[in-house]
Formats: C-alpha cells, sequence, structure tokens
C-alpha cells in the first residue's frame, strides 16, 4: 500500500487529498513549471477521483440493494394482506364469522403497516434514483479528466520534443562563431589601418620628394638615350672608356 492511500485511510478522502496536496507544496514540487511533475501531479488527482467513482459506485449499489430488499418486503406485505382479505371473504362466504373477523384483523394490522413501509419504499426509490444521477455525472467527468490527461500527456510530450529541438538547434547554431569571426576581423582591419597611419607618417617626406625627382631624372634620361640609338637625337654621347694599355705605360 501505498503512502496515499494510508493517509486516505487514516485521515478519509478530503482531508487525504487536502494532506497530500501541501505535502506536494512542502517538497516543492513545481506543478506550475509544467514539466514532468505537473504530468504526474495530474495522474494523482486522476487515479484519485477514478477511486473516489469506485468508492461511489459501491455505495450505489449498497442504496440499491438495501431499496430492493425494502420494495420486496412491501410487496410481500401487499400480497399477505391481499390473501387475508381473501381468507376473510371466503369465510364469510361459509359462513364462519369468527374465521373470517381473524382475517380480516390480520389484514388490517398488515394495512396499517403498508403505508409506513410505502413511504419508506418510495423515499429509497428517491435516494436511489439521485445517488444513480450523481454516479452519471462523476462517471462523466472521470471520462472528461481522463481523455484530458491524455491530451497533456501528448502536449507534454510535443513540449519536451520542441525543447530538445530548441537545445540542440542552440547547441550547433554558427550565431556565435559568426560573431567571432566578424569581430576579429574588424580588429585585424583597423590594425592593419593603424599600421598603415603609422608607416605613412614614419616616411620622411622630403627623402620621397628626392626619389620621385630622381625617378623622373632617369626615365628622362632613358628616353633620351633611346632616341640616340634610333637616330632621332643626334649620336650618342661619347663615354669615357678605361685605359686598357697601363702595362706598356709601365
Amino acid at each position: 500500500m501505498g503512502v496515499r492511500k494510508i493517509i486516505y485511510g487514516i485521515f478519509g478522502q478530503r482531508a487525504g487529498s487536502l494532506i497530500v496536496g501541501t505535502w506536494n507544496w512542502l517538497w516543492g514540487l513545481p506543478v506550475e513549471k509544467g514539466g514532468a511533475e505537473a504530468v504526474a501531479v495530474a495522474e494523482e488527482s486522476v487515479r484519485t477521483m477514478q477511486e473516489t467513482v469506485q468508492r461511489l459506485t459501491e455505495a450505489v449499489a449498497t442504496q440499491v440493494a438495501a431499496y430492493q430488499r425494502a420494495e420486496q418486503k412491501y410487496v410481500q406485505k401487499v400480497r399477505e394482506y391481499q390473501a387475508l382479505e381473501s381468507k376473510a371473504r371466503l369465510a364469510m362466504q361459509r359462513g364462519d364469522q369468527e374465521a373470517a373477523r381473524l382475517a380480516m384483523a390480520e389484514a388490517l394490522r398488515i394495512e396499517a403497516a403498508l403505508g409506513p413501509l410505502k413511504e419508506q419504499v418510495e423515499t429509497a426509490e428517491r435516494y436511489v434514483k439521485a445517488a444513480k444521477e450523481k454516479l452519471a455525472r462523476e462517471k462523466e467527468r472521470l471520462a472528461l479528466y481522463k481523455r484530458e490527461l491524455s491530451n497533456l500527456k501528448d502536449i507534454y510530450e510535443v513540449n519536451k520534443a520542441l525543447e530538445q529541438m530548441t537545445r540542440v538547434n542552440n547547441a550547433y547554431s554558427i550565431d556565435s562563431a559568426k560573431s567571432q569571426f566578424e569581430a576579429a576581423k574588424n580588429a585585424i582591419q583597423a590594425r592593419q589601418l593603424k599600421v598603415h597611419a603609422l608607416s605613412e607618417l614614419s616616411e620622411d617626406r622630403s627623402e620621397q620628394l628626392a626619389a620621385q625627382l630622381d625617378e623622373m631624372a632617369l626615365d628622362d634620361e632613358i628616353s633620351r638615350r633611346l632616341a640616340m640609338l634610333s637616330g632621332q637625337g643626334g649620336s650618342p654621347a661619347k663615354l669615357p672608356l678605361p685605359d686598357l694599355d697601363f702595362e706598356k705605360r709601365s
């Protein structure tokens, strides 16, 4: 026997349900989060309702049996009354006044009991009818909660699957890596601009101008010499040649 059944057995259904609910609250079961604990509490509630309906069914069966016994007793008394009345009539027909009076006296005693007995039977019938109607409502409500519990389980499974999908998507997301890449790229580009600026600031402007002038002079000289070679600008310039007869002079 579980702890819940023991509590219900000691304190009863209503108080037991309150104690179990308070116990869940004290232990901090996060029902409001809608997780597995909420499903477990819903299942427990449905089991409690089912046990209540079962006990109500047994109580209704007891009431029905009591009503049937009362009805049978009433019918039996009616038949006894009818039998005594017939006996008194036959005695009258035979001229037996004493037997007729005795039979009628017994019939009157039974007739006096039939009124209250009939009221009891009718009261029992109303109780049984009301109990059956209540039982039918509770069974219908229990069936509804069972269907809702099945739907809640399905919703919980779907929610759990969606949560797993979300965790997988987050685990394999490249957004974080993309952000890191963009940050690294921006840092490198910023450093490149900084180095280029420092390089330009560190160069001597006068040296740059001199190098440019030398480059221009060299280009002009190359062009002039090539023109001389092609006969467009006179004979090529005579360059001083080294003296190759230095051994003779020695």
